[in-house]
């Protein structure tokens, strides 16, 4: 007979039915949901099936009583539009990490004329998750500051000036900066543009880094556009790039740090009257494989936001989990 079919009528499935179901104690299915290290992967597989079978929904607010967690863990994201689903890819990842575990995602908006603060301190405050994932991070980020202050279990996606003291994942935009010049340079390419991350966020300073150092190295010329950056909407990026490459007709490269900033920059190289991959070449960093089917001549290096996204999805479990454990941190390297 099926687990559903004795079910009593009526019942509503509780740690007591499938204690009953399973053969198991109350405290061993607890701590099985909860996906203990102690309890065997094999009774872990059996009891979430059951439960699964019967429609056992955890009370929230037990939960809570009893162990002190809400089983919930927030993303914070901006509400600025994404061109190219990379928060998309981010949040699918972050989610699918989480599957066969009792912990949850939620999606916690900020809009940037917003006090950034402000979903931060309301999480802490009430204490509605166990942890903040963040990105967009700054150097000195006052996030990061804050939630260290009070011990409240974080991960970045991105590094601050701290992030050797708290879990974060980022990808190395030093190393793209230098090797994207280069592989320019390689192509023939002496004076280059450069399209920045916003100026505020460390990822922009390690690109920005990166360029000029492969740039005064190799005798060449880079510039960083003074005005704007990758996250620039389309419209004002594409006529800002056109003016430049009007009043800068010897630029025979650009790097974007974006594949938006990419597009536009195609955008603007023709309608100024260049040809792309002939007189002038485009470099991208993607996070989403979409730049070859626009044009297949610009140059790209692949960012892997899925495994972002699993990363920090387990180093934020980790750090509810097991705080006195070192932070899990890591760095990805490009490959070109």
């Amino acid at each position: 007979m099926s687990e559903e079919k004795q079910l009593e009528k009526g019942e509503k499935p509780t740690l007591k039915t499938i204690s009953r179901l399973s053969g198991l104690a109350v405290p061993t299915v607890s701590r099985a949901l909860n996906d203990a290290p102690d309890i065997k992967k094999a009774t872990k597989v059996k009891i979430r099936e059951i439960a699964e079978r019967i429609g056992y929904v955890p009370n929230r607010a037990g939960v809570r009583l009893r162990t002190g967690r809400t089983n919930v863990i927030s993303l914070v994201l901006s509400t600025q539009h994404d061109l190219t689903n990379h928060t998309g890819s981010l949040i699918s990842s972050i989610a699918g990490a989480m599957q066969g575990t009792p912990f949850h995602m939620n999606v916690t908006p900020y809009f940037p004329e917003e006090d950034i603060m402000k979903p931060i301190r309301y999480i802490v405050e009430t204490r509605s998750a166990d942890a903040i994932i963040l990105n967009q991070v700054t150097p000195e980020d006052e996030r990061v500051k804050y939630l260290m202050d009070h011990k409240f279990p974080f991960v970045t996606h991105g590094r601050s000036l701290w992030c050797d003291q708290h879990p974060y994942y980022d990808f190395d935009n030093e190393i793209v900066g230098n090797l994207a010049l280069r592989r320019l340079v390689k192509r023939g390419r002496k004076n280059i543009l450069l399209i920045a991350p916003p100026r505020d966020q460390f990822y922009a300073k390690h690109m920005i880094e990166g360029c000029n150092a492969a740039a005064a190295d190799l005798g060449v010329q880079v510039t960083t556009h003074p005005t704007v950056t990758s996250d620039f909407p389309r419209v004002p990026l594409t006529d800002e790039v056109k003016s430049f490459l009007l009043d800068n007709p010897n630029i025979d490269g650009i790097i974007c740090a974006s594949t938006s900033a990419a597009m536009a920059s195609v955008a603007s190289l023709e309608k100024v009257g260049r040809t792309l991959g002939d007189d002038i070449d485009v470099f991208a960093k993607e996070a989403v494989s979409i730049l070859e089917w626009f044009r297949p001549g610009i140059l790209t290096v692949f960012e892997d936001v899925t495994a972002a996204g699993a990363f920090v999805a387990r180093a934020a479990m980790q750090a509810v989990r097991q705080p006195g454990e070192p932070p899990m941190q890591f760095l990805e390297k490009p490959d070109f």
